[in-house]
């Protein structure tokens, strides 16, 4: 990192929102906005009120007291200490005159503070910008709009969601531009270094919040659909033990299981579910394994005769490539279905 920084302190800039924020190696103090605020609080106190001690003495000082906070602050937290003592190492080599104090200082203020906040603002499900339009178009379709219902709660949970993301981007940007241009004499190469610096952390924290949300989308309108339906539903039995992840289940009339499982595609779970032998699912009483799929293009023949032959049923849209030509095959058109047909399936097996 020295190398790179010797160019601008201001470089640090990045590094210093990397520190706080990696969990695995630094303990990711800089996600608690509170303790952020004291420590810059603190150490900017110290800079004021210490008129008569010389900028050594003053960095010195100050990092002593960082020091001293964390230490307190985390000594009781034995899973993290060590990562505490690892980060106080760390600032220790790397702020080593007052203006990487200033910069750190700075990464605390203008960069951790108003990414936490954005992100608090962003929607952390997709559900807010899906349900009611999806209540409305099953209530107008009923089960022949299933699949168009599935697709809009894709689509508009992710474009809302990229919405409120780009909103909270350019608030957060805007303040930032003001605060470079007004109250720190910053060169315009200094001010592309920071401006890239939030850019960047912003943009790796809230991708790791849509890959949350997107995970978590197709599960909700499946809820969603049971839930308008009155189909009682759960999230596992107790005796459930065996390594197949399954989002949903429901309680047969023959008191086995039907699991319900909801990913964008099967990829995600391929080898998972390939490794799921017909006998597995008989051990634990499950009936069948749903499938509710919005991309199928990577849905092959191969996979669709070794999972279907274990008990796999792919429910996939009703305009589907995949479920027309699997549906005129012999061997495959028992493994597919269209998902106007899910909630009848499940009806019938109650």
């Amino acid at each position: 990192m020295s190398n790179i920084n010797n160019l601008s302190p201001w470089h640090k800039t990045y590094w210093f929102a990397r520190m706080l924020i990696n969990t695995d190696k630094y303990g990711g103090i800089g996600k608690d906005s509170k303790l952020i605020s004291y420590l810059s609080a603190s150490l900017k106190t110290i800079k004021e009120s210490a008129t008569d001690l010389s900028d050594l003495e003053i960095l010195t000082l100050q990092k002593e007291v960082l020091s001293q906070i964390l230490k307190e602050r985390f000594s009781r937290a034995r899973s993290r200490i060590k990562r505490i003592e690892h980060l106080i190492t760390d600032l220790e080599k790397e702020i080593t005159t007052s203006i990487e104090m200033e910069v750190f200082l700075f990464t605390c203020d203008h960069i951790m503070l108003p990414i936490n906040n954005a992100l608090a603002n962003v929607p952390s499900d997709d559900k807010i910008f899906a349900q009611d339009i999806a209540r409305a178009y099953l209530k107008k379709h009923g089960e022949k709009g299933l699949g168009l219902v599935v697709k809009l709660w894709d689509d508009l949970g992710v474009k809302g969601s990229l919405t409120a993301e780009r909103m909270e981007i350019v608030r957060a940007f805007g303040a930032l531009r003001i605060i470079l241009e007004q109250e720190y004499p910053f060169t315009p190469h200094d001010k592309d270094i920071v401006y890239t610096a939030f850019v960047q952390e912003f943009e790796r924290r809230v991708a790791q919040k849509r890959k949350t949300r997107a995970g978590g989308s197709l599960e909700d309108v499946t809820s969603f659909i049971l839930d308008f339906y009155k189909i009682p539903s759960s999230q596992g039995p107790e005796h459930f033990r065996a390594d197949i992840e399954v989002d949903k289940w429901i309680k047969t009339k023959d008191k086995w299981f039907i699991g319900i499982s909801c990913k964008r595609t099967i990829r995600e779970r391929w080898k998972q579910l390939s490794s799921a032998e017909a006998q597995i699912l008989s051990n634990y009483k499950i009936k069948q394994l749903y499938h509710i799929l919005v991309y199928d293009e990577d849905l092959s023949d191969d996979k669709l005769t070794r999972l279907g032959s274990q008990r796999h049923v792919f429910y996939l849209p009703d305009d589907s490539r995949i479920l027309l030509r699997a549906s005129r095959h012999v061997g495959l058109q028992n493994y597919v279905r269209p998902l106007s047909k899910l909630i009848d399936d499940i009806k019938a097996e109650m």
